[in-house]
């Protein structure tokens, strides 16, 4: 089902471009050398156009070629807020790919498709809480990038505060996680909530920041330092 997508895909290959991408990356696969907006450009077109379950099988078709353009495609197309009538077969689909991480790239586009799911049904939260004791780097790294929306709400309820809560747990529990990464996401959750509830992110730090990497701890309090 997923071929016609690939072919256009593949019909607008730059194989110059391409090699750089390679050589970016550093991950051996195949790259087509295509931009983000013709990326964009070709899913949205391909959203506007098919439902739900066709969009979630033509996104596992294109993950499974280990094409890079292509699984930035398979993310891009489950990326939207409703997904009607069940977004279940979306969210299952985008969970099954963490183990499929190896870049940053590949993992944050589909995170994003991640965190419109988890916006939708908070509690796949559930789902997620285990993600950060997986001995799989790129997956610990997905707990806290596809629960970014948590960092963003100015006037939270509640309940969106106990999920707030509830994550930043999972960020102390990986604070020791010594992985670039790691420490980078964790410092990238904590900017991003900085913006919002500098209270909580300066307790965090408080609490954990001199366990953290100092460039971490450093680019958590990069908007707060200027106040």
């Amino acid at each position: 089902m997923h071929e016609p997508y690939l072919k256009e895909l593949q019909d607008r290959a730059d194989p110059d471009r391409a090699e750089d991408m390679r050589r970016y990356h550093k991950i051996d696969r195949t790259y087509l050398g295509l931009s983000n907006p013709v990326l964009n450009d070709l899913t949205k077109d391909w959203r506007r156009t098919l439902d739900a379950a066709t969009r979630v099988a033509i996104s596992d078709g294109l993950w499974r070629t280990n094409i890079y353009e292509a699984r930035l495609a398979a993310a891009k197309l489950l990326t939207q807020a409703r997904i009607r009538p069940d977004d279940t077969p979306a969210w299952n689909l985008i969970a099954s790919w963490c183990p499929d991480f190896d870049s940053w790239a590949i993992a944050d586009h589909a995170c994003m498709a991640g965190q419109k799911r988890l916006v939708a049904d908070p509690v796949r939260l559930d789902t997620v809480e285990p993600w950060i004791r997986s001995d799989h780097m790129w997956t610990r790294r997905a707990a806290l990038v596809s629960t970014l929306p948590w960092t963003k709400q100015n006037h939270p309820k509640p309940v969106e505060l106990s999920a707030r809560d509830r994550i930043l747990g999972w960020a102390a529990e990986l604070v020791p996680d010594r992985d670039w990464f790691i420490q980078k996401a964790i410092a990238w959750w904590l900017r991003e909530l900085s913006k919002h509830d500098a209270p909580r992110t300066r307790a965090f730090i408080d609490a954990y920041g001199a366990q953290m990497k100092p460039f971490a701890a450093k680019e958590a309090m990069r908007f707060l330092n200027k106040t």
